[in-house]
């Protein structure tokens, strides 16, 4: 449909109108579905491919830990990175990066080769991924960050659901087709980030009153703090021990096997997914802190509860309840971290992604470890540990909802709005 037609019409103005979020967020939405998909084909088949070349256990799981591992080693540097190139450029160039090096991966002839490979994919995910979060912290105005959060999250959810079931059609062909399909499904994530997000001078009009806030003053505000607690705790429990030891709760608790165990975490997402709208709503009405505070107490309750169901159908319902729990966690945190640095976020936001990678690496070690030496119900029991320190600290965020990117309040007053702070109307930033 040609713009002759009217601005807000077609296919991309109906989208606003019904999700009420700027386009730049709707197109980021686009990309991590995009990402997602490619991603969850590949997860099945990785380890699998890197057994082929006659390795050790140890070995495979290196390949699978290298990609966050080398996020994390970058992570640092993307916010300054970003700064230079722009978050759009940014952006782009790390999706191809990872595009890039799943091709590699699926033309590899030794288990060196793949290791590199997924290391090199690490680093364009860093990209990715910081200034993704920082375009959609900068395109969002403060009382929608929690939908627009939300929004985005449920892109990687639907395509981390529709991806494995791909993978394994594509892995019936070829072991190595998935990661073909992973490089062309950055490609299109990619060539969708430069081709529709806001150019950097239209995009910078709608912050450009918005001062950099140094980030000794980020480090030091208790919505940031809080927010990555909650994501270390995020990382640590919903990357980590959620993918390593729930699999083996279900088969040697329950005497369910991988592919009952898929449909439980496939049930479970669906949940987080429905849950995403209404509670991004809620952060942004209510909220942050309460939001922050019941998502941690929820998902402490269900990470200490899943060791001592005694039916599979509890089972079921517990991961559900968790799946509600991150829909939280996965939505007031980000956009707590907007509220504390404001719309020009990158360092802020490389610093809190860093937290659930460190959690994603940490926690399957940790609670593996546990779980081998004491019990697996301690292992599930420091995650709900963490889980519950991040409503703890979250306790010191100030109430209510910003309405501009602001100085935090002192003792708990409501938040102040200098002018110099405040935000253009939300439809300049679409």
């Amino acid at each position: 449909m040609s713009e002759a037609s009217g601005p807000g019409r077609g296919i991309r103005g109906w989208v606003r109108r019904r999700t009420s979020v700027p386009r730049d967020v709707i197109v980021l939405g686009m990309i991590a579905f995009s990402v997602a998909v490619g991603f969850g084909v590949v997860v099945p088949v990785l380890p699998v491919f890197a057994k082929s070349f006659e390795v050790t256990n140890f070995q495979v799981a290196m390949v699978v830990s290298a990609f966050a591992f080398m996020r994390l080693l970058m992570s640092p540097f993307c916010g300054r990175l970003a700064d230079w190139l722009g978050e759009r450029a940014t952006l782009a160039v790390g999706i191809f990066i990872v595009a890039i090096s799943s091709a590699v991966a699926g033309l590899s002839t030794s288990y060196e080769m793949l290791l590199l490979s997924r290391g090199l994919g690490g680093i364009g995910s860093a990209m990715f991924t910081v200034s993704a979060m920082t375009l959609l912290l900068k395109a969002a105005p403060p009382a929608m960050r929690g939908r627009a959060a939300g929004f985005f999250q449920s892109g990687f959810l639907i395509g981390g659901m529709t991806g494995p079931a791909i993978g394994g059609l594509l892995a019936a062909i070829s072991i190595t087709a998935p990661f073909f399909f992973y490089a062309g499904t950055l490609a299109v994530a990619g060539t969708i980030g430069l081709a529709l997000l806001s150019k950097p001078e239209r995009a910078a009009a709608g912050v450009a009153q918005i001062a950099v806030r140094p980030m000794h003053e980020v480090a030091a505000d208790p919505r940031f703090q809080a927010a990555c607690v909650s994501n270390l705790a995020q990382g640590w429990n919903n990357f980590g021990v959620r993918n390593a030891l729930v699999p083996l709760l279900a088969l040697m608790s329950l005497d369910r096997g991988p592919t009952q165990t898929g449909y439980a975490f496939a049930i479970a997402a669906v949940v987080q997914t429905l849950a995403l709208a209404p509670v991004g709503k809620f952060v942004d009405q209510v909220g942050r802190k309460p939001a922050m505070i019941a998502g941690g107490l929820l998902g402490a309750a269900v990470m200490a509860t899943l060791p001592l169901v005694p039916s599979w159908w509890m089972f079921i319902v517990v991961l559900c309840l968790g799946g509600v729990a991150a829909a939280a966690l996965g939505t007031a945190p980000a956009a707590s971290v907007g509220d504390a640095a404001g719309a020009k976020s990158g360092t802020p936001v490389a610093v809190f992604s860093m937290f659930s990678d460190l959690g994603a690496i940490i926690g399957p070690l940790v609670a593996g470890w546990l779980a081998d030496t004491v019990s697996m119900t301690v292992g599930f029991a420091v995650g709900a540990a963490l889980l519950a320190l991040g409503s703890l600290v979250s306790v010191r965020m100030p109430a209510g909802v910003p309405t501009s990117d602001s100085v935090p309040p002192e003792n708990g007053a409501e938040p102040t709005d200098p002018p110099s702070a405040t935000l253009a109307n939300p439809e300049d930033l679409r």
